[in-house]
């Protein structure tokens, strides 16, 4: 299995969210509870104690609230440069050179971490967004494009054909592994960890062999 797994991201320490992150959270917790098709804008507006012209003004459909969430969990996961995080857990210097698969994994983990405090609305979301075509478009493609940086993040280009199909076979590495974690009750979350690693051994060659940019360089980076 892939080593060097870095903390867990943290849940963030800001006293007074944002109302944008309001809405997220209250709409997400609606989802938890009563799923998605019925749920209501004003309700979600009732839910996050706001007017709902201010949810108008941040987000202007219930999709929007999903890609809203999606690029929270990106920032999230981009907050911590790979370099910080193996620092952090105390890793040799030389690693910083592992393979391009194992820092994708390392992304994809920290990814799984993010989204531990949602998970029961996920599970809800699975079974009834293929019932919403506009929003399950809007979670799509927010998916590719949060591979996108991942794969980035992690060094590998995403330029030209091959850079299409990494990414492409990342996102369906990732959605395999997800429907693991979503069962996955260990306090370590090993079986999705394994499953990752299984999944992203099978693609790796699409992930090239070069090494991660490092601070200073001209190579593309986020």
């Amino acid at each position: 299995m892939a080593q060097g797994r870095s903390p867990r991201v943290p849940g963030g320490a800001a006293a007074q969210p944002s109302e944008r992150d309001r809405i997220i959270d209250a709409a997400f917790s609606l989802i938890a509870q009563q799923g998605w098709r019925r749920l209501s804008l004003a309700e979600i507006a009732a839910e996050a104690g706001l007017p709902i012209l201010t949810l108008y003004r941040a987000f202007p459909s219930k999709a929007a609230i999903l890609c809203g969430f999606s690029r929270r969990i990106d920032e999230a996961v981009l907050a911590t440069p790979l370099d910080s995080a193996a620092d952090a857990a105390g890793e040799a210097e030389g690693e910083a050179d592992e393979r391009p698969r194992d820092r994708v994994f390392d992304l994809l983990m920290r990814r799984f971490d993010a989204l531990q405090p949602y998970r029961a609305a996920l599970e809800v979301l699975g079974r009834e967004l293929p019932a919403d075509p506009i929003a399950a478009f809007c979670t799509g493609a927010g998916l590719l494009r949060s591979i996108v940086w991942m794969v980035e993040a992690a060094g590998i280009s995403t330029v030209g054909l091959g850079g299409i199909v990494a990414v492409k076979l990342t996102a369906a590495a990732y959605l395999a592994t997800a429907r693991v974690w979503l069962r996955d009750d260990s306090p370590d979350l090993a079986p999705t960890m394994a499953a990752l690693d299984r999944r992203l051994r099978g693609i790796e060659r699409w992930f090239g062999s070069r090494r991660r940019p490092q601070p200073g360089s001209t190579a593309s980076r986020v």
